[in-house]
């Protein structure tokens, strides 16, 4: 199975960034912070102020991740698949909303914040914006193996009739857990089943016997999938 990275996308320590203007690979710690309409959109966009820290981080990643692939601007509906990797989740939504509901007896819920209580409720944010009819799924994890998710991401492509996969992890601070070992922030790649497209591409992804290869070279974590592809981009300029 496999396929190639045409966009890369995150969010991390210092910001938003995509993997064709980085000028050094980004730094992902126990701090971040929750991406602001400003940092993405030129234009005033209401629902993107009504996200959760959550969604917004996820969104972000996805939208510089399609904007890297040239991908974001759309006329006709894309069968283009998202799945993102997750160990906290939209938690601290679900906590302050809970904090609502006690404050008041439930007569205080906040409607807004309810709406935000599922942790893919971003993947369908991002189907809605650009377009993206494929499946959607969210993994939570608690100390797996983060690559699994890109297993099922070429899975996904190999078996259906997908243009492509958005596939990649979310994670934002929540109250009392600690930080996971990829650090808050989103990242994500687009991994699409055609031969190399005409805007070309980071390399190609396979999976073979349950280990994932870029370029054919084994991976052990999403961020050292970053690392190879702009290492990749390098060797090519």
């Amino acid at each position: 199975m496999m396929g190639w990275i045409t966009g890369v996308g995150w969010v991390a320590a210092a910001g938003c960034g995509r993997g064709r203007t980085a000028e050094a690979a980004p730094q992902w710690n126990d701090t971040m912070v929750i991406p602001a309409r400003k940092d993405l959109f030129e234009k005033a966009d209401l629902r993107f102020g009504r996200l959760d820290g959550f969604s917004r981080t996820g969104l972000a990643g996805i939208t510089m991740c399609l904007r890297d692939a040239d991908r974001e601007a759309w006329q006709d509906k894309r069968a283009i698949a998202t799945m993102a990797l997750t160990t906290g989740g939209c938690l601290q939504t679900d906590l302050d909303y809970l904090a609502t509901v006690v404050e008041g007896d439930g007569k205080l819920a906040s409607p807004n914040l309810f709406a935000y209580t599922l942790p893919n409720c971003f993947l369908g944010e991002a189907a809605l914006r650009f377009g993206l009819t494929g499946n959607s799924l969210i993994l939570q994890q608690d100390g797996g193996a983060e690559l699994d998710v890109l297993g099922r991401a070429l899975e996904e492509l190999a078996w259906s009739n997908y243009a492509g996969v958005m596939v990649g992890f979310c994670e934002v601070p929540v109250t009392g857990l600690p930080c996971p070992s990829s650090g808050y922030g989103s990242l994500f790649v687009l991994i699409e089943g055609t031969p190399e497209p005409p805007t070309g591409s980071y390399g190609k992804i396979t999976l073979e016997d349950n280990q994932i290869f870029f370029n054919d070279n084994p991976l052990a974590s999403f961020r050292h999938l970053l690392d190879a592809c702009l290492t990749a981009l390098k060797c090519r300029d």
